[in-house]
């Protein structure tokens, strides 16, 4: 499995290093035939030539098998002439990523929530309130004049489909309940839109459960009642920032793992920015994109129906489980004491002994 690697910016390069020692030590266990292509990409690119997003990167995506994207500082970035391409968005447009995969779930002594949180937000990943992203030239944000901004939504019937077909399918393996999030009550044709097609996939699964919810009683029903929910579907920037809401309700927006999905190409990424703050210091936490990477492995397992890799997913998952639970082996920001290093070894002490009691059963 060839993956291309890209660090980005800030604790980017940190956090993917942690990541790669942990995959790297699945990978000689099980044998998973993983290599590694590194390209930069970000700041330093930009520097050296021109562009936050090299040409020669594009072209090798859909020739690899998947892709680790660490975070990249684009609020830092300068506008798109100048060089500045938000990758994020660019690889989900370019690829049509339609779907970004968050699975949040409660953890030990972290959460704050009173009941647990066990769910999967897929967020339409290509549209629309995202007005770099839904044009097929130009933007979709401009000013009439200098006292007057518009941006406009886009919501296309397949969009809505395919995000929802991806929801449907994933309850359908979990406990068979898909809630639809909108803004019906206000936006009317675009969210009427999308419910009109979610409710098209729905009948093609009549074994699943569908759910209607008005955004704002998602927001707080997530803090009151986080166990009524199974997966959640909604559009672009409804889904960004409920599964940053559910994400730090459950932990921390640190400890959730991240896919970007299409029909063909998977991008894991973390949840989380680039923390410039804290960057080169070497305490960020590195369990989102560990979690993320997990999540590749997963994504091309199924799609290869290798055992060996969706053994490796969960197994990584299950490590990091383990040291998350233990207070002695957090990281600084969710209350511990250990730096990125440090956490990242007890990561792969722990996994190697978990590989070793798997190979033994």
């Amino acid at each position: 499995m060839k993956i291309i690697v890209l660090p980005g910016d800030g604790i980017g390069p940190e956090i993917t290093e942690a990541t790669l020692r942990v995959l790297d030590v699945a990978d000689q266990a099980l044998s998973l035939g993983l290599e590694f292509e590194t390209h930069q990409i970000g700041l330093v690119t930009l520097k050296e030539q021109g562009t936050t997003l090299p040409d020669q990167v594009m072209a090798r995506i859909p020739q690899a098998d998947g892709v680790i994207l660490g975070p990249v500082s684009h609020y830092e970035y300068p506008t798109r002439d100048k060089g500045g391409v938000n990758q994020s968005g660019e690889l989900r447009v370019k690829f049509e990523l339609y779907s970004n995969i968050r699975p949040c779930r409660s953890r030990k002594d972290l959460s704050i929530l009173r009941k647990p949180m066990d769910l999967i937000i897929v967020r339409e990943n290509t549209e629309g309130f995202y007005s770099d992203r839904n044009m097929f030239a130009g933007s979709g944000e401009f000013m009439p004049d200098p006292d007057m901004a518009l941006s406009i939504r886009k919501i296309t019937a397949k969009g809505s489909a395919r995000v929802a077909r991806t929801a449907f399918e994933l309850a359908r393996h979990r406990r068979k309940k898909v809630t639809a999030v909108h803004k019906a009550n206000v936006v009317k044709m675009s969210d009427g839109l999308f419910l009109r097609e979610v409710r098209r996939v729905a009948a093609d699964f009549p074994d699943v459960e569908l759910e209607e919810l008005i955004v704002d009683a998602t927001a707080a029903l997530l803090i009151r009642t986080p166990d009524r929910f199974d997966v959640m579907v909604t559009t672009n920037m409804f889904g960004d920032i409920l599964s940053d809401e559910a994400s730090e309700l459950s932990g921390s927006l640190g400890l959730g793992g991240s896919i970007n999905v299409g029909d063909a190409i998977c991008v894991a990424q973390a949840q989380h920015g680039s923390a410039p703050d804290i960057a080169g210091q070497g305490i960020a936490n590195p369990t989102s994109l560990i979690l993320s990477a997990a999540m590749l492995l997963q994504w091309r397992g199924q799609r290869d129906r290798n055992a060996r890799l969706l053994s490796a997913a969960q197994l990584i998952e299950r490590a990091v489980d383990q040291v998350l639970d233990n207070p002695a082996t957090r990281t600084r920001d969710v209350g511990g004491r250990l730096d990125t290093r440090a956490f990242t070894d007890a990561v792969i002490a722990t996994l190697t002994n978990v590989l070793a009691n798997n190979a033994a059963a």
